[in-house]
């Protein structure tokens, strides 16, 4: 395998960050929020969710986000791809209605965090994903998929190769364009992200991964490293740090999008990204939210 030159960097905080802070954010300051990472170069951001607002009510304004995205000065939006999760048929959907360019769709490699993250067996997570393939054909909207706890469960520990393996091959026969392996629980160490990179790519030469992680600041960068050496060209990321997943007690944050594109730059690898300005929308976004992920 070969480290690439250029990274994608898919910035998560708008979604991922922000869905588990306890006070509800103003519409206005998300907007805010995503028109400083696009002013900071960063050219993919996952701006809500369509899920329900009774499940995260952080997302209750999903439509008016994109609505208000969609019309940033300056052309912005235009130049970046705006994604979205979708947390079944329905938020598929009300994506589409919405206008933005991609869906993500979430299903965990083990049944127990899969019926505590969707309510839903995994099969039924999939084929939930195979009719959201179906809809988006012949529109503009792209489906990605997502495999959630790939690297270990909180539930359950070790997942194996096969459970995660089974997971992706039933995405790319659904057709989705590209297969995230998430860190969910922040479980994973470096010799783990490269080992399982490395057997998925075998198993699917063709497939493009991503790689989302969350954990301590330290392991994290220690993981990217090693997703970076198995190949993988697009790297999930939150501003500042925030998020974790609302069906993990103490779910840790995702690996900060500022100190990524630190990283990538002292790698010579590009992304063209201003950590800087990065910096400065980090310091911003924790005047919003208060202390780590919403803490006073």
């Amino acid at each position: 395998m070969r480290r690439p030159q250029e990274v994608l960097i898919r910035e998560v905080g708008p979604r991922d960050g922000l869905q588990g802070i306890p006070r509800v954010i103003p519409t206005a300051q998300k907007i805010a929020f995503v028109e400083k990472l696009l002013l900071a170069g960063i050219k993919a951001v996952e701006v809500t969710s369509f899920v329900s607002p009774r499940a995260v009510p952080q997302m209750a304004d999903a439509e008016e986000v994109v609505a208000g995205v969609r019309h940033l000065p300056g052309g912005l939006a235009q130049k970046a791809t705006l994604s979205a999760l979708a947390g079944n048929l329905r938020g598929v959907e009300r994506a589409l209605a919405a206008g933005v360019d991609e869906v993500v769709m979430v299903v965990s490699a083990t049944a127990e965090h899969n019926r505590a993250n969707t309510g839903m067996e995994v099969e039924q997570s999939l084929s939930q994903l195979r009719e959201a393939v179906a809809l988006a054909r012949g529109t503009p909207l792209v489906v990605r998929g997502a495999v959630a706890v790939a690297f270990g469960c909180p539930y359950r520990g070790e997942v194996g190769l096969a459970e995660v393996a089974r997971v992706v091959e039933a995405m790319l026969e659904a057709g989705v364009r590209e297969v995230t392996l998430a860190d969910t629980a922040g479980l994973a160490g470096p010799r783990q992200v490269y080992g399982l990179l490395e057997k998925l790519m075998r198993l699917f030469p063709e497939a493009p991964f991503a790689l989302h992680l969350h954990g301590a600041r330290e392991v994290t960068l220690a993981n990217l490293v090693e997703g970076l050496r198995a190949g993988v060209g697009v790297v999930e990321s939150a501003t500042g740090g925030l998020g974790g997943c609302p069906f993990i007690p103490a779910a840790p944050g995702n690996v900060a999008t500022e100190e990524v594109a630190e990283l990538l730059a002292r790698l010579g690898i590009k992304t063209g990204v201003d950590a800087g300005k990065l910096r400065e929308c980090a310091a911003w976004l924790r005047g919003v939210v208060g202390g780590p992920n919403g803490t006073p």
